[in-house]
């Protein structure tokens, strides 16, 4: 019987939306890594059977038997969300007095590189920046949801869900809601933010033809602009301004952070600005400032 066709038991269904449920309510996880959770756990679950466990009677040996399965198949990325999934809900379990001991705790994560992600130079961002069509409405709008996304180093899901009320033109601040529904205010600079008060001067009552809403970003169908919709924009933006490298929004968020860098910022700016709860996920870029010291000791140490 094909995967897709074997349901999952009464009791592991149960506690899987249990689980979820917990997550969004007390650590208020996006829609997305909810649903990651669910089914890197699922697929767990249905692996179960065929040892004769469920999802409450598992052990060391099950796990590591299941990863053993899933190496093969797996980039070690996946089995690092994988173990995490299972860690978190079995952790979770332990504490609810489900289960008496842990099965994941001796399980190790698969060692991942440290590799800086993919970027664009800064004649490539202005090249992309310069690309919309400032003659029509939905370009000026565009303009500025790039402007803003470079200016800011936003997630996509954080630019889309912006609203109108969360943007001061005037003080050249917007309010981010990041990941964890955790809210951060962002400058974004006097470049964005003209481009934000000509695009909500010019554009956007135009675009939205009298209909009702309070994003700042509208579509022509009179409602927020969605990430998927933006990824397609980035892309085509991307070949009319001539660049060939693989594109999307996250690529100009790290832009954002490596020309930070390269201009002087401290790493710790850095983090809170790309809204990072950890320092650890900020310290990727960690090679871009010690490259760039290198470079002023060279230029001014007399043994450089």
């Amino acid at each position: 019987m094909a995967k897709s066709e074997q349901p999952l038991t009464p009791d592991d269904a149960a506690e899987l939306d249990v689980f979820i449920d917990h997550l969004w309510l007390e650590d208020g996880l996006a829609k997305n890594t909810l649903e990651s959770y669910r089914l890197d756990l699922t697929s767990f679950a249905l692996w179960l059977p065929s040892q004769s466990k469920h999802l409450l009677t598992v052990t060391q040996a099950d796990i590591q038997q299941y990863l053993a399965v899933k190496f093969p198949q797996s980039k070690p990325r996946s089995i690092g969300r994988l173990i995490a999934s299972l860690r978190r809900f079995y952790r979770y379990l332990l504490r609810e007095n489900k289960i008496q001991l842990d099965p994941t705790i001796q399980i190790e994560s698969p060692k991942l590189p440290r590799s800086l992600p993919k970027s664009l130079n800064e004649d490539e961002v202005i090249a992309l920046l310069n690309a919309p069509n400032l003659n029509e409405p939905a370009g000026l709008r565009d303009k500025a949801m790039l402007e803003l996304l470079y200016a800011c180093g936003l997630r996509v899901s954080e630019l889309v869900s912006i609203k109108t009320t969360e943007v001061s033109v005037h003080d050249s601040v917007v309010r981010v809601t990041g990941k964890g529904s955790k809210t951060r205010l962002v400058p974004m600079g006097e470049e964005a933010a003209d481009w934000i008060g000509r695009y909500l001067k010019e554009a956007r009552g135009e675009i939205l033809q009298k209909r009702l809403s309070d994003a700042l970003f509208v579509t022509n169908r009179g409602e927020a602009m969605t990430r998927q919709a933006f990824w397609y924009l980035i892309k085509r933006y991307a070949l009319l301004a001539g660049i060939h490298k693989p594109m999307s929004p996250h690529v100009l968020r790290h832009a954002f952070a490596t020309h930070l860098l390269n201009h002087g910022a401290d790493l710790r700016v850095v983090q809170m600005l790309l809204g990072h709860s950890d320092i650890s996920t900020t310290q990727i870029y960690t090679h871009v400032a010690r490259e760039r010291l290198k470079k002023l000791h060279q230029m001014h140490h007399p043994r450089g």
